[in-house]
């Protein structure tokens, strides 16, 4: 078993969380250095968004303000944006991009669109199959019974229900993202100049998700390795 705890697989979790921490410095530095550039239309984050949210006909939606930096959400469950300190009062082209893309989940919601809405059904699922997925696969290296071959498949397929989720939120966040670039030009609310920037910031966004997708399919990867491994000393 000391293996199992320290083996040469720890390469493929050292890879992914690097590529995370790349994604999220990436974001961060971006992020700051277009927060810095004032919009020409002097609106605001929620002012913004206010005004996608009137041109797409969705007055159900309510905006507040969250604490953090880049906690910036849609929640389809009592229909809440959620705009960050950076975001929700300044008129920074980078706080508009971030409102905007957060409209855009709303009006993925409102459209129904298949993605998100797979995304939403699985989501209980995938936080049962996050917490007890490597517990499982623990018992099944561990147990030298029948039904150990069992309790592996069992944990394996819960922590790719993991991977699966963040593979499907890929298109749901690059769908959110267009509709908010589509939005703020055809509302005028940043010029061409100004979308330049506003795209830069969410692209090293979305490269966020595709990092965390690319760590969970690494994890996955080890996962299948050491069971593999597992059922070969049992």
């Amino acid at each position: 078993m000391p293996l199992f705890f320290y083996d040469a697989t720890y390469i493929l979790v050292i890879i992914g969380a690097l590529l995370s921490l790349a994604a999220s410095a990436n974001v961060q530095s971006t992020f700051k250095r277009y927060s810095e550039v004032r919009s020409r239309s002097g609106l605001t984050g929620a002012q913004a968004a206010t005004l996608i949210l009137q041109k797409h006909g969705i007055t159900n939606v309510t905006i507040r303000p969250v604490a953090g930096n880049l906690t910036d959400h849609y929640k389809p469950s009592n229909r809440t944006l959620g705009l960050s300190d950076p975001v929700m009062n300044v008129d920074s082209i980078a706080a508009i991009g971030v409102a905007a893309h957060e409209v855009g989940h709303a009006v993925q919601h409102a459209r129904g669109f298949v993605p998100l809405r797979i995304r939403n059904t699985i989501v209980p699922v995938v936080n049962i199959g996050s917490r007890l997925s490597w517990p499982i696969i623990l018992v099944g290296l561990l147990v030298q019974e029948s039904w150990s071959q069992t309790v592996l498949n069992i944990g394996v397929i819960l922590f790719a229900l993991t991977t699966i989720f963040t593979l499907i939120t890929l298109p749901v966040e690059f769908n959110a993202s267009r509709r908010a670039v589509a939005a703020l030009e055809e509302s005028n609310v940043l010029n061409s100049e100004e979308l330049k920037g506003t795209k830069k910031v969410l692209r090293a966004a979305a490269l966020t998700y595709v990092a965390a997708a690319a760590a969970s399919i690494l994890s996955l990867l080890r996962i299948l390795l050491i069971t593999r491994s597992g059922r070969r000393r049992n």
